[in-house]
């Protein structure tokens, strides 16, 4: 295949031996197809023979060893550079996992970023939702910020930076609730905990509000990065600091990314502090829109799926995440009946620790059935609807993204079917499913982004991301290890998992349908 450097040709036919153009009832796959693309922008689909004809001047990429697809839309990544497990922190529920987090050396976030675009790349996902949360002083919040936004452009994905920081809970989830958690500890381990609470001169909210201003005006007119509001959680944050968050994301025209009932602890923390379910609560405080999108969501209820419904509110699955940190699975099917748009992310924590996009969308079908004799097993291409038009709902981007059609930007992913299609494939299976079901890291060849070829033969065009694995590895080798920090974790997690202990669970029934419903 020909390479393509820094200009981009006047036209470019990408062809396949299958061209799946999206994942919409209309959106048919083409044998022997091509995607005709002009100034970045989808311009035709059709046979290759009849499209080469009509411009044969066209750059031709790909040939019948290629399957193309519309690039893929992670809709909740965290870009750690190293894994967690790979710091040494074990998996465990949320609550425990997230106050782990002190063991972990700090890595260099544009290094992190683009470490984690070169693995998502590779995995075809051309778009993604990076879910940032930060602390320490302003300036050194918004050069972190930055430095994602600027790793994002240089790799030619598009993204969404979600920026967000705890204002409160910074031992325990609650506004309030950190008083009293160290009101029950000793005056030693009180001293402890007081290390984890940010100091005088960390960001505060209006410091915050006022860097996201600024950074906003820097990368508004960005034509592929660009910055949203990232609350962490309710939980971790004021009322008024979400308010906040949607007045200026409606004005600003951006998203507001959160994470809702990742577990049975945040369900319950809604009703033990608002006096109703978190998404009531947020109706009532108003900030609930299409711009608005909750991430992982295992534990919502069916009135809850009925405001996130009404105010048309995106979910974003995560279903390795969900599995390895205990929260569970979350509704998908229920949400998808009361009409929710649901997307597909991977949170940084694969079940392969490797972020692998084409294994999460099998996780998520293989996740999405109700038990019984007969179960109520889904297609893959069904499925795969999270990872392009529910994706590109959640982007608010309508038929721009996710699918080739007429108009859509020139987003696409070139799969060698090689591996894929050994040593045989009956002439009769639906080839989506199969390249569903079977492809993976290696089977990517060719990513474009806007027409511009930013992955080629497996690797970033944009940066070396051998140089930046090996410039990741260094840094954290020289970076000493919290040794304080680390004791500090293991004085106070075993009172932080009695805290959440001490919660009244209720009776618990999984997701199912009687077996004489329709």
């Amino acid at each position: 295949m020909r390479s393509v450097e820094n200009s981009r040709p006047a036209s470019t036919l990408v062809r396949g031996r299958w061209v799946f153009t999206g994942a919409g009832g209309g959106d048919p796959t083409l044998d022997e197809g091509a995607v005709l693309i002009e100034g970045g922008t989808v311009r035709q689909t059709g046979s290759f023979r009849s499209l080469k004809e009509s411009h044969p001047q066209a750059l031709v990429l790909g040939s019948d060893r290629y399957a193309v697809m519309p690039g893929l839309i992670n809709s909740h990544q965290r870009s750690l550079g190293a894994t967690t497990m790979q710091h040494g922190i074990e998996d465990a529920a949320v609550e425990a996992w997230s106050f782990t987090m002190a063991r972990k050396r700090p890595a260099d976030v544009y290094l992190a970023t683009l470490a984690s675009a070169a693995a998502m790349l590779r995995s075809g996902v051309t778009t993604v939702v990076e879910a940032y949360n930060g602390d320490g002083r302003a300036d050194q919040y918004a050069s972190r910020v930055s430095r994602s936004l600027d790793a994002y452009a240089q790799s030619g994905m598009r993204a969404a930076v979600a920026a967000g920081f705890k204002t409160s809970g910074f031992l325990v989830s609650g506004v309030g609730e950190d008083r009293r958690f160290l009101e029950r500890l000793s005056p030693a381990l009180q001293a402890l905990a007081l290390h984890r609470i940010p100091e005088g001169d960390a960001m505060g909210e209006d410091e915050y509000f006022g860097l996201m201003a600024d950074l906003h005006q820097r990368y508004q007119r960005h034509s592929r990065v660009g910055l949203w509001f990232g609350a962490p959680g309710p939980q971790w944050v004021s009322d008024s600091f979400l308010q906040r968050s949607a007045a200026l994301a409606e004005e600003w025209g951006i998203g507001l990314h959160t994470s809702v009932n990742e577990t049975i602890c945040e369900m319950l923390h809604g009703h033990q502090f608002y006096g109703a379910s978190t998404m009531g609560h947020l109706e009532r405080l108003e900030v609930l829109s299409e711009r608005f999108s909750v991430a992982n969501a295992a534990w919502l209820d069916r009135s809850e799926m009925e405001v996130i419904a009404r105010n048309g509110v995106s979910v974003t699955h995560n279903p390795s995440a969900n599995l390895r940190l205990g929260s569970g699975v979350a509704p998908v099917d229920a949400m998808l009946e009361h009409g929710i748009n649901v997307a597909l992310g991977t949170a940084g924590v694969t079940l392969n620790d490797d972020d692998d996009f084409f294994a999460e969308l099998r996780l998520a079908q293989s996740l999405r059935g109700e038990p019984g004799t007969r179960p109520t097993l889904v297609s893959a291409k069904r499925n795969w609807q999270l990872a392009t038009a529910g994706g590109s709902a959640l982007f608010r981007r309508g038929g721009a993204l996710g699918r080739l059609a007429p108009g859509a930007a020139a987003d696409l992913v070139l799969i060698d079917l090689e591996r894929i299609t050994a040593p045989w494939v009956a002439p009769e299976v639906d080839p989506l499913e199969l390249v569903l079901r079977r492809a993976r890291v290696g089977d990517v060849h060719t990513v474009l982004v806007s027409g511009d070829v930013v992955l080629e033969h497996g690797n970033p065009t944009r940066f070396d991301d051998r140089e930046v694995a090996g410039a990741l590895a260094d840094a954290l080798t020289e970076t000493p290890y919290e040794a304080a920090a680390a004791e500090v974790v293991d004085e106070l997690l075993p009172h932080v998992l009695d805290w959440y202990d001490g919660q009244d669970t209720p009776s618990l029934q999984p997701w199912g349908r009687p077996k004489n419903s329709q």
